[in-house]
């Protein structure tokens, strides 16, 4: 293919080295004309380990040039990667300034020399982003008029992009309507394993990542300010955890719904970070775990309120499913939220036997529902009623037993992430999704 490759730093230098050593023309555009000087000499603008090599073989091969002129590039390829920086402003904001001059100077190349053209966006962008550049910048262009826009996140690593960009550790492109792309451009650029969602969820998976690493890195550090005060080799504790693959390096604890709750993991949490306090030292991601979980509980909350259903049903009670542990359960805090503010409750967890319950677990339902009884009901089909908001918080019963209850006459809120829910003749809605 002949390719056009905006912006010749990181990205856009590996993305042209890699490209070109595939076989395919690349043509380098940037604004800095000591980048595009450096381009023409077969010369890298980066530091990169492999990256001359690259491209001092792409130039003398005839595949790799470069230049300032948008219109120019965009009329000599059938092929755009936009890999220009987003910055931040001084108030912390992304800065969009450099993607919206490229993409509006791409359209207008375009539109004065129409043909058919893709553009992937690799620019690291906010979600709705890319929708919104297509609306002010390439309207009428996409689709019948032959530019198609995919996003097309990277994940690669100053000193190891090279490596990254031929065997990434996560392959992900974004399509206006989250159908795949043609397979030949799959093949020779996005990867036939890349999987395929809309612009918006692949713009975003690029900040979750980096937030994920920014968050263990933080994480890491804290545990080991914890380890030091106490006389402890961090390493050790930290190489401990990570021995553990099924749950501390998972995705066992990565699918977002209930707020986290039992009998362990708030009470750890609290005495950590007290600990910490009390030693003088300062913890500001493990504080605040028991704050953002408060924060979910406050949009569930949220989202009930605003279904104006005054009628709630609560699938499971438990702090998570196939136990009966009501210790710091979030539904046990729901239930008795909507019950001080007037709501009709009816409650159906079949793991749930009050007369079995014992120690610290019955005394939390005899201070904070002592009633419990009267709400909780064993046949589902009487839990259901004939109309009212179904909180589905745990897979308790078969969604095939749902369907045989719930009508068009509830409307149901998912917590837990059920995908099957959304088939019920209710309306349906997702605490996260």
């Amino acid at each position: 293919m002949r390719i056009s490759v905006f912006g010749l730093g990181y990205v856009g230098t590996v993305t042209a080295g890699c490209l070109a050593r595939r076989g395919h023309s690349i043509v380098g555009v940037d604004v800095q004309g000591q980048k595009v000087d450096s381009f023409n000499q077969g010369v890298p603008p980066i530091v990169e380990p492999g990256i001359g090599e690259l491209l001092a073989e792409a130039k003398r091969a005839g595949r790799l040039r470069a230049t300032r002129d948008c219109a120019e590039a965009v009329a000599a390829t059938e092929l755009t990667i936009l890999c220009v920086g987003t910055p931040s402003s001084v108030s912390g904001t992304l800065d969009l300034g450099y993607v919206r001059q490229v993409v509006g100077e791409i359209g207008a190349a375009l539109r004065a020399c129409p043909k058919p053209h893709s553009l992937v966006m690799r620019s690291t962008m906010l979600p709705g982003s890319t929708r919104q550049l297509v609306a002010e910048f390439l309207g009428g262009l996409e689709g019948t008029a032959g530019l198609a826009v995919y996003y097309y996140p990277e994940f690669l690593r100053e000193g190891s992009a090279v490596a990254d960009f031929e065997k990434p550790s996560l392959a992900v492109v974004g399509t206006a309507d989250g159908a795949p792309p043609p397979e030949a451009l799959r093949s020779e650029l996005f990867g036939l394993e890349a999987a395929v969602v809309g612009w918006d969820a692949a713009e975003l998976v690029k900040y979750a990542c980096n937030a994920f690493h920014a968050t263990k890195i933080a994480f890491a550090n804290e545990i080991g300010r914890v380890s030091k005060q106490c006389g402890i080799d961090a390493r050790e504790v930290m190489e401990l955890l990570c021995r553990d693959t099924r749950l501390n390096l998972s995705a066992y604890y990565l699918k977002p719904g209930n707020p986290f709750g039992g009998s362990c993991l708030p009470k750890d949490v609290r005495a950590l970070t007290q600990h910490g306090r009390s030693e003088g030292l300062q913890l500001p991601l493990l504080e605040n775990l028991l704050p953002s979980n408060e924060r979910h509980l406050q949009s569930l909350l949220g989202l009930i309120a605003a279904s104006g259903q005054t009628e709630v049903i609560i699938l499971g009670l438990a702090f998570k499913s196939d136990t009966d542990d009501l210790r710091e359960s979030a539904m046990v805090e729901v239930a008795q939220t909507l019950l001080g503010r007037g709501y009709r409750l009816r409650i159906y967890d079949p793991a749930l036997n009050l007369a079995a319950l014992v120690g610290s677990n019955r005394r939390l339902i005899e201070v904070k529902m002592p009633h419990l009884a009267s709400f909780l009901h064993a046949d589902l089909a009487a839990a259901v009623g004939a109309q009212g908001l179904v909180v589905a918080a745990q897979p308790c019963v078969p969604v095939s037993e749902l369907a045989k209850v719930i009508t068009a006459r509830h409307r149901v809120l998912d917590v837990n992430g059920w995908p099957e829910l959304r088939e019920l003749p209710s309306s349906y809605e997702g605490l996260c999704w």
